[in-house]
């Protein structure tokens, strides 16, 4: 039986997308050092070799809540304890609600147990590498499933982001019984940017039966789009290349690219002097 001392630990850890070669060293160190670890059935057989020896709780869809409370009794009385969340633990993962439940049970900083958060790999972060760097410059989040966020005000984080023209990543875009979500969405940002605008739609990112479709907004909806889908819908800057989706971080606007020297009127280290852009 493994000992505990009398202050636990509770170690909120992300697990990026699943794949060991993706998972930071201090989230590995984190579950190999957790006396229990804890965690959605699917992304425990993620790290099932990593937790194969260790004391787990496991349960489904919906259960989160539970999860979250094991965790911190667990901790609390004196266990090392690892929650774990696929991508960032603090991005659409298990984090905020361990610190809801700790806020409810009346926890102080000090107290048992010791909370640390360990960061993961978004979602986001691993389908954009897969598929060049539509990421350049300012993006947004925004996950399309209401059962906790009324549909209202999805709608309008969607409007302005669209015309913001923020690079935008859809979570939970679609499943058996919610459909209708990506096809307003994309109707939404239809509005604003032409159908021309790059979309990558990206399943299972790092994972098996990892799946890729480089498409644009009017062909989008085309193709199946589900739960383990993460969209990724372009800028009025973003471009495709070889391939790749690229959104450009703006050194055009002020740089010539062949020799680094600033264009005529623009200054380095100086805001960009707007007028002079074409």
């Amino acid at each position: 039986m493994t000992e505990t001392s009398s202050q636990g630990l509770l170690s909120i850890v992300g697990i990026g997308p699943g794949n060991h070669d993706y998972i930071v060293p201090a989230a590995l160190k984190a579950i190999e050092n957790a006396d229990m670890v804890i965690g959605y059935r699917t992304y425990m057989l993620l790290v099932r070799k990593l937790i194969k020896d260790k004391e787990r709780i496991q349960t489904g869809m919906t259960e989160e809540i539970e999860r979250a409370r094991h965790a911190v009794h667990e901790a609390r009385s004196g266990k090392r304890v690892a929650i774990i969340s696929s991508g960032d633990a603090g991005v659409y993962g298990m984090g905020t609600l361990v610190f809801e439940v700790l806020k409810q049970e009346g926890w102080k900083k000090g107290d048992s147990p010791e909370v640390e958060v360990i960061p993961g790999a978004t979602a986001l972060n691993s389908c954009a590498s897969l598929v060049g760097t539509p990421l350049g410059h300012d993006s947004c989040m925004i996950s399309l499933s209401d059962l906790l966020t009324p549909w209202p005000i999805i709608e309008k984080r969607i409007h302005a982001a669209a015309e913001g023209d923020f690079v935008i990543g859809f979570y939970n875009p679609a499943s058996g019984r919610r459909q209708r979500q990506i096809v307003e969405a994309r109707d939404i940002i239809a509005q604003y940017r032409p159908l021309s605008t790059p979309v990558a739609l990206v399943k299972s990112a790092y994972r098996f039966r990892q799946n890729i479709v480089m498409t644009d907004l009017e062909s989008m909806l085309d193709y199946e789009i589900g739960m383990l889908t993460t969209v990724l819908v372009g800028s009025s800057q973003t471009y495709m290349f070889e391939g790749y989706m690229v959104t450009p971080r703006g050194y055009q606007n002020k740089y010539n690219l062949e020799d680094g020297v600033a264009h005529q009127g623009q200054t380095p280290g100086i805001s960009i002097n707007h007028e002079l852009i074409q």
